[in-house]
């Protein structure tokens, strides 16, 4: 088998914030062509979930995204805390925070990269099972999302009509349905 992993010469940090950091690196392919300018994306992981509440409804949440300048339909996640102690941790948190339910059980779906060609995130999936409500949303000061809930055959009716725009929630989805009918439901 060819070797093609990528040497790397030099690498520059050219803005690092807490929800970004844009780097520049210098590399050499083995053919040995220089690549002098690759840009790498660093986030850090994140977390979602098919969320199925105890009646075997899928939570879904409707929120504005200023990059695409739409309302959008999602499932519940987001991005990893340096406090999380583990991925699970983070999407029950999550969860809690954005829907204000507790779920009783959590089946990990697998890991996904948003760009493996310029993030260096992975995306861990979850299906959430055995949701109830607990509390009020506690959504962060720029959020504000709407929760419905919706059937099984719904989610499956809207995942058929591409009502899911982000790519990896859809991804999610279909590994999260494939789970649920595994585990027995309908």
């Amino acid at each position: 088998m060819k070797l093609l992993n990528w040497k790397l010469l030099r690498s520059e940090y050219l803005f690092r914030e807490p929800w970004l950091t844009v780097r520049r690196d210098t590399c050499e392919t083995p053919s040995g062509v220089l690549v002098p300018e690759y840009y790498v994306l660093e986030y850090p992981d994140w977390v979602n979930a098919m969320a199925v509440t105890e009646d075997g409804k899928v939570l879904l949440v409707r929120q504005y995204r200023q990059a695409v300048g739409k309302v959008l339909l999602e499932i519940p996640g987001g991005v990893m805390d340096p406090e999380d102690e583990t991925p699970e941790y983070a999407m029950r948190r999550e969860l809690l925070e954005e829907t204000g339910y507790e779920f009783r059980d959590m089946h990990f779906l697998g890991a996904v990269s948003p760009n493996p060609s310029t993030h260096t995130n992975t995306v861990h999936m979850y299906l959430a099972t055995g949701g109830k409500k607990v509390q009020e949303q506690q959504l962060d000061f720029n959020e504000e999302i709407e929760v419905e809930a919706v059937t099984i055959a719904e989610t499956e009716a809207l995942l058929k009509k591409n009502e899911f725009l982000q790519s990896l929630h859809s991804t999610c989805l279909f590994y999260g349905l494939m789970k649920w009918k595994e585990l027995g439901g309908i």
